[in-house]
């Protein structure tokens, strides 16, 4: 299957998906992963696609098996913090931790490309929906989900290596 066979057979479906995807996760963020997800596995074996008589049944067989992974996997995640979790009375202590992750987040922030920070910054601190960050910055909605999702997933990783 070609780039533009591609395009109009998957691409009209991403709403859909994204629907689904928000319905199961409950959540907007996982729920944009998650079809990107999808459209990257689809795009990996857009060769075997041409074959595919009906493509919204079968990508969102293929949607529901990766949001029923990312639910498993989060379930996992829990238990394995919530052994961790150390409960104690709020002193001086955890106000002092509540700031020096802070300043870990804002450094690891700075860490990122340029667009990602702004991008970032107008979502998650502005609250802005992102039909208005598009029009403040000139790029398309789904290409700031790849954006945002890439901001979230290499902050992780800074601030997972900075903690160890």
């Amino acid at each position: 299957m070609g780039i533009p066979e591609f395009k109009a057979t998957w691409l009209p479906l991403e709403n859909a998906f994204y629907r689904v995807a928000l319905y199961i996760l409950e959540d907007a963020d996982d729920a944009a992963d998650a079809v990107q997800d999808l459209y990257v596995r689809l795009w990996i074996s857009r060769d075997k696609l041409d074959g595919i008589r009906q493509p919204k049944a079968y990508g969102l067989a293929m949607l529901r098996n990766i949001c029923l992974d990312r639910l498993r996997h989060e379930k996992v995640a829990k238990s394995e913090s919530l052994k961790k979790v150390e409960f104690r009375i709020a002193d001086d202590d955890s106000v002092l931790a509540a700031r020096e992750t802070i300043r870990a987040v804002e450094k690891a922030i700075a860490k990122l490309p340029d667009s990602q920070q702004k991008v970032l910054r107008m979502r998650v601190f502005e609250n802005m929906e992102y039909d208005e960050i598009a029009s403040a910055t000139g790029f398309s909605e789904g290409s700031l989900r790849v954006m945002l999702s890439a901001a979230r997933k290499t902050l992780r990783k800074i601030l997972e290596n900075e903690r160890y």
